[in-house]
C-alpha cells in the first residue's frame, strides 16, 4: 500500500510517502480500501505536534474516509466484502489501505458519492453532538455560528437549521457571509468590520443569542459571549485562531450562561449508542439533500501538502478531501479467518 506519513513533526511539506505492506485486519476488526480521505483543521496541528492526541512517529494523518471493505477479521458480522462503507480513525486514514473496527464504521446509501460521504464524520458528528447532545438546542432558538464559512462552521449552520433554530453567521467578509447564507444562515455578521457584541445584540433586538457555537476562539469568544441571552449556552468547540481566550468567570454569573466543552471523540467512546443514532441522522439528512456535505476540492493523495496548507490558511470553504489511488480491476474483498 501507499501511505503519507508523518516522520518528524513540522509543517505539510514534511511529509513523506512510502510503500509498506498491507495490514492485516484482527479479530473484530476490517479491511478497508480508501477512495476518499477528508481532512480537518486538527490534522495541521497533529502533525506539528500541536494537538491533544499525539500518535507515535511515524503515523498517516486524515481521521476519516470513504472506500470499501476489502477483508474481514475474524468475528465480524454486520459488513461484507465489497461493500461501501465510511468511518472515523481519529488520525491514520491517509493511505491505502487501513484496519479499523468493525462498530467505527457506517454503511453508505447509494445517493450518496464517495467525495461527500468521507467528511460527514468529524465535522457533521462533532456538531449535532454539540448542538443536540451538550446544547439541547430547541427549535425556533438562535444559534450564532463563528467561522461560519470554514469547515466545522457550515455543518453549524446546516445542522442548526435542520434542528429549527434561527442562524446567525459570523465571519470575517461579506463574501464569506453570502457563501454561509446560500447553507441556511438567516443573517449574518462581518466581524471584521463590526463589533460582534453589538452587532448580535441588534440581529437578536436586545435580547441576546441562545447558544453560540465557537470553533474559532481568540479575541471573539468574549465577545460573543456578552451578547448572550438570559440561560444561553456557549460551545467551546475549539480554536482554529490558535489562541486559546481567557474568559472572565464572572459573565456566567451575570449572564446567566453556560460554558459548555464539546469533546466529540471521547463521546463516541463512551456514549457509542448515542454516536451511532447520531451518524445515522447524518448520514440519512445527507442522502435526502437535507445537509449538503459541501466539499470545497478534492485534491489527489500526493497533494496533501497543499490540502493540508489550505486549511492552515484557512482557504477552504467546506471540507477538503483527498482521491486515493486504487489498484486496477479490484473492487471486492475476502474474510480473513
Amino acid at each position: 500500500m501507499i501511505a503519507a506519513l508523518c516522520e518528524s513533526y513540522g509543517p505539510p511539506e514534511n511529509l513523506t510517502f512510502r510503500e509498506l505492506p498491507d495490514p492485516v485486519p484482527g479479530p473484530g476488526e476490517v479491511l478497508v480500501a480508501p477512495s476518499r480521505v477528508a481532512l480537518n483543521f486538527f490534522d495541521t496541528l497533529i502533525i506539528a505536534n500541536k494537538y491533544q492526541l499525539k500518535p507515535a512517529l511515524p503515523f498517516s494523518p486524515g481521521g476519516e474516509f470513504c472506500g470499501w471493505v476489502v477483508a474481514l477479521g475474524e468475528g465480524v458480522s454486520g459488513v461484507a466484502p465489497g461493500q461501501r462503507v465510511a468511518g472515523y480513525c481519529s488520525y491514520g486514514a491517509a493511505r491505502s489501505r487501513l484496519v479499523v473496527p468493525a462498530d467505527s464504521l457506517t454503511p453508505v446509501p447509494d445517493s450518496l458519492d464517495d467525495d461527500h460521504a468521507a467528511g460527514l464524520f468529524i465535522t457533521y458528528g462533532t456538531t449535532l453532538y454539540a448542538l443536540r447532545q451538550r446544547a439541547q438546542l430547541r427549535e425556533g432558538e438562535t444559534l450564532a455560528v463563528l467561522g461560519a464559512s470554514g469547515g466545522v462552521g457550515l455543518t453549524a449552520v446546516e445542522i442548526g437549521r435542520a434542528m429549527g433554530a434561527h442562524v446567525i453567521a459570523c465571519a470575517s467578509s461579506s463574501e464569506k457571509l453570502d457563501f454561509a447564507r446560500t447553507f441556511g444562515a438567516q443573517q449574518g455578521i462581518d466581524y471584521a468590520a463590526e463589533d460582534l457584541k453589538e452587532a448580535l445584540k441588534r440581529a437578536t433586538d436586545g435580547r441576546g443569542v441562545d447558544c453560540v457555537y465557537d470553533a474559532i476562539g481568540g479575541d471573539f469568544s468574549e465577545k460573543a459571549l456578552r451578547a448572550m441571552a438570559w440561560n444561553g449556552r456557549f460551545l467551546v468547540v475549539g480554536f482554529a485562531a490558535g489562541e486559546i481566550p481567557k474568559i472572565p468567570l464572572n459573565l456566567t454569573l451575570l449572564k446567566g450562561c453556560s460554558i459548555i466543552g464539546v469533546y466529540w471523540g471521547e463521546f463516541v467512546k463512551r456514549e457509542p449508542a448515542a454516536h451511532r443514532q447520531n451518524m445515522a441522522q447524518i448520514f440519512d439528512w445527507a442522502a435526502r439533500k437535507k445537509i449538503s456535505a459541501h466539499v470545497h476540492a478534492v485534491l489527489p493523495l500526493e497533494r496533501i501538502a497543499e490540502a493540508l496548507n489550505m486549511l492552515k490558511e484557512r482557504k477552504a470553504q467546506g471540507k477538503i478531501v483527498l482521491a486515493v489511488p486504487q489498484r486496477s480491476g479490484e473492487t471486492t474483498g475476502s474474510r480473513i479467518d
